[in-house]
């Protein structure tokens, strides 16, 4: 009987010393804090006990809740680095090595930002180039949860190389290498995304009981749906509202970060509509989690997809792109358009690099106050004139620019009161384009590259940026009402 209690004694004091001094898996060697603003650091310890944090020769204290959980901020620091971070109490100390400050950026979405480097255009010679010490990696398992979680189930930081960045984010990658060329500093990505998945996996239940789409399912999953989502009967589990959020987001949160990268949106593409809601949604409850305001947030609009059609017709991509669009009205978002980009016959298109500048031009503008053009001309103002529309732009940079030897537009057609649509032929005026309506009587709508694929679009800005997709009417669309 001695012997039993001595055991359980020893097993008591072992798990004690165990769970005595517990980080995420977020703060560990070789990672990137944010620079410029205070830095939340939590982790778990003993009830009640004292937890010293030291910096930079800076000092912090706190003590653990009866829960043992316990949290502080530091100051803001530069850049710089490599510096060493150390977390103690009376019983046991932690050190992190080789911590640079710098810039540290998001990726979220589904397969398209998940996408490998290793499968890109050019991505191989990429790859034996990548030596990188100053961009760092952190990648999350796949992991689903219905209900709040300590920690990602798997996750590592590591340090940009050709033996690391092969199956790595290309997205990511090419936008680390812009921004740490152009602003000098070091960059690290949080790299939370799975391929297939809708928004509102990736939306927390506080946020989408406020929908009421979500509200019933939400309520319901909280009080019956399952603790483990291994079983090989539930369907797409992976598309479960709030799975993604508490899976694999919240427990990374409020890990200070300078902005997030977005590219999602195929999976919604069926109700467009109310993408129009849950998207804006989404962000805000990402901007409220992390409480550090309206940090930028950037995506990146639907490429072209599919076989092109022969006349024009409604597209559920079309409008879920206007969705996207319409959420530019938050504060600190920017769009990036790849309407010229996309593959017919693969969702997946190769070209990641494009994707990535045109991104970290976003981020000049919105995250880093830059004066640079970040956006191909959007649609302004139409002007009906007899047999003529006259269309003026915003976002035209330099100047627009049509790309044909003769300087025909393409991509556009007119519509009457009939709401029919008919291609119509036009061209550059100045910064302005003027379509010719031809036998259309009473032309009251316009518009432009609304296709699954409008593979012939050729309106850019001479910055050489895409115009963005559009139309003048508010009629219902395919996806309206649809939840």
């Amino acid at each position: 009987m001695k012997k039993i209690v001595l055991f359980a004694a020893l097993f008591l004091i072992l798990f004690q010393v165990k769970a005595e001094l517990e980080l995420p898996k977020v703060f560990a060697d070789h990672m990137v804090l944010q620079r410029g603003q205070e830095i939340p650091v939590w982790g778990k310890a003993d009830p009640k006990q004292w937890v010293n944090v030291t910096f930079q020769g800076k000092k912090y204290r706190v003590k653990a809740d009866k829960e043992g959980q316990w949290m502080l901020k530091m100051d803001a620091f530069p850049k710089g680095g490599p510096y060493i971070l150390s977390i103690n109490t009376k019983k046991e100390s932690k050190v992190l090595e080789n911590v640079m400050m710098g810039d540290v950026w998001l990726l979220g979405g589904q397969s398209n930002m998940e996408w490998p480097l290793i499968k890109t255009n050019s991505g191989e010679d990429s790859i034996k180039t990548a030596n990188h010490p100053n961009i760092r990696l952190f990648e999350v398992g796949r992991n689903l949860s219905l209900e709040e979680i300590e920690e990602v189930s798997e996750a590592k930081w590591s340090i940009c190389s050709p033996e690391t960045v092969a199956n790595f984010s290309a997205i990511g990658y090419y936008f680390a290498r812009r921004i740490e060329t152009d602003m000098d500093v070091a960059v690290g990505l949080l790299d939370i995304n799975w391929g297939g998945t809708l928004s509102e996996a990736w939306t927390s239940a506080d946020a989408l009981l406020t929908h009421a789409d979500f509200k019933e399912r939400v309520t319901k999953n909280q009080m019956e749906g399952p603790k483990d989502f291994s079983d090989p009967d539930l369907k797409k589990p992976n598309s479960w509202p709030t799975s993604l959020f508490y899976g694999m987001l919240e427990p990374v949160i409020p890990f200070a970060i300078k902005g997030a990268l977005w590219y999602q949106g195929e999976s919604n593409a069926s109700r467009a509509y109310q993408y129009r809601e849950i998207f804006p949604l989404m962000i805000e409850d990402w901007r409220a989690q992390w409480g550090q305001g309206d940090f930028p947030f950037l995506w990146v609009q639907l490429a072209n997809f599919r076989q092109p059609k022969a006349e024009p017709v409604d597209s559920d991509w079309a409008e879920l792109r206007e969705a996207q669009t319409m959420t530019l009205s938050l504060p600190n978002t920017a769009q990036a358009v790849i309407i010229d980009k996309g593959e017919a016959n693969d969702i997946h298109p190769r070209d990641k690099w494009t994707v990535a500048e045109r991104l970290a031009k976003g981020a000049k503008k919105i995250a880093y106050g830059m004066d640079v053009v970040y956006s191909g001309p959007t649609y302004k103002s139409m002007e009906i004139q007899d047999d003529q529309i006259r269309i003026s732009f915003d976002h035209i940079g330099s100047g627009l620019v049509v790309n044909d030897k003769y300087g025909y537009v393409k991509g556009f057609a007119v519509a009457g009161a009939d709401k029919k649509f008919h291609w119509v032929s036009g061209k550059q005026d100045g910064d302005q384009i003027v379509l010719e309506t031809g036998d259309i009587k009473n032309p009251v709508a316009v518009r432009y590259g609304w296709a699954d694929n409008p593979d012939d679009v050729n309106v850019y800005n001479k910055e050489g940026l895409p115009a963005n997709p559009f139309r003048t009417d508010d009629w219902k669309g395919i996806t309206y009402g649809k939840r």
